[in-house]
């Protein structure tokens, strides 16, 4: 385990993405580690996917199983998986500055979405402040 740098911080993966990487790391499938944590299926979909996530006592279970630090699958700093820098630099150079590229447009697209939810935030008040 190590510090991961910029591959699974929180500007660049989401809590889902650092749950499906090391549950992918630990060579484990969705349903196999739902079925460790005693969860549905779909609740393990919807962690992975950033639809919801878990109380504490299943972040407790889920940073066990994987063997990663409840810090790390929170913010991506940590005691963690190592980002695919290994793989990526075995990639001939067009390929990995494309997939550079889409690691900053995904960073791009997460600050937009983030944006968006406080001017909506912001919307909602103002309209409640003119009613």
């Amino acid at each position: 385990m190590n510090d991961q740098g910029d591959w699974y911080g929180p500007e660049a993966a989401t809590f889902g993405d650092r749950v499906a990487a090391a549950r992918e790391a630990a060579g484990m499938t969705q349903e196999q580690l739902a079925r460790r944590l005693g969860i549905k299926l779909k609740t393990l979909k919807g962690w992975e996917e950033d639809v919801s996530e878990p109380r504490a006592n299943k972040l407790q279970m889920v940073a066990g199983l994987l063997n990663v630090s409840i810090r790390w699958l929170l913010t991506g700093e940590g005691d963690g998986i190592a980002g695919p820098d290994e793989v990526e630099d075995a990639l001939p150079a067009d390929i990995n500055e494309t997939l550079l590229e889409v690691r900053a447009l995904k960073t791009q697209i997460l600050q937009s979405g983030e944006k968006l939810g406080r001017l909506e935030k912001k919307l909602r008040t103002l309209l409640q402040d003119d009613a």
